[in-house]
């Protein structure tokens, strides 16, 4: 699959007139809890020829290229990508960290850099807040639920409250987190429900955990009143992003 992926990355590039600068696995095979059928999702983000960014009318910023049973595969042109992380943008973060890397660029080595820069504690904590939340109203209240969904849950929430001890990115893999952050009574049970996860089928059923609904339901009570605890950040301005902006394209005209 590393082949094809990369054959795919080198189609795009060619076929959209863009140069990939990063691409990556998100989802479930960068966080570590990949189902035997589960699809891989590649992203990644792209630059085009520097003409393009001078056109008046509005230019589309994504490429979708392809979506079936196997592959998700979709990106992010630089500028969009620029203007997410200034807004502090979860996402990005999660790409920037992924431990599945399919390729970069010195370009890309430009930016990594200043990521963190541009690190709200507030909007990451927010983020994953709202996804426990979501998931969790969604998913996990009837007898029989969806196994990887308590994966969907406990993330969010271990991440929160990584962001809480540490104020900086949550790592993306699940098994780092879990042992930062993971009450130790519970990590057998959650070992338990790893190992049938990525044993099972995407679609798989189990009674509901009772042990973990309750600790699900335990910090989504505590966690939103702690968010008081973490700074308040001065919005960062564009400078910086527009010097690597224009570092990252005079780059590209300098190597083509």
């Amino acid at each position: 699959m590393q082949q094809i992926i990369q054959e795919k990355i080198r189609e795009i590039e060619k076929q959209e007139q863009v140069k990939i600068i990063y691409a990556i696995e998100s989802g479930s095979r960068a966080w570590g809890f990949a189902s035997p059928d589960s699809d891989y999702d590649v992203r990644f983000i792209y630059v085009r020829r520097p003409d393009f960014y001078l056109k008046l009318e509005r230019t589309r910023d994504v490429i979708e290229w392809q979506l079936d049973e196997t592959l998700d595969i979709n990106g992010w042109d630089l500028q969009k990508a620029l203007r997410l992380l200034k807004a502090s943008n979860p996402t990005l973060f999660e790409w920037a960290n992924s431990p599945i890397v399919y390729g970069y660029t010195e370009e890309w080595n430009i930016l990594k850099p200043v990521l963190n820069h541009y690190f709200s504690p507030r909007a990451g904590f927010h983020h994953y807040l709202n996804t426990a939340i979501s998931n969790y109203r969604a998913c996990l209240k009837g007898d029989m639920v969806r196994l990887k969904k308590y994966f969907y849950v406990i993330r969010p929430l271990l991440a929160c409250k990584w962001i809480l001890d540490r104020n900086s990115p949550p790592p993306v893999l699940f098994h780092t987190l879990a042992e930062a952050e993971l009450e130790s009574e519970l990590k057998p049970v959650i070992d338990e429900l790893l190992d049938m996860k990525i044993n099972s089928p995407e679609v798989k059923l189990c009674p509901r955990i009772d042990i973990l609904n309750q600790y699900i339901d335990r910090n989504l009570k505590e966690l939103p009143d702690k968010i008081h605890s973490l700074p308040r950040e001065t919005p960062a301005g564009y400078n910086e992003l527009n010097r690597m902006f224009l570092s990252i394209i005079n780059s590209i005209v300098q190597n083509s």
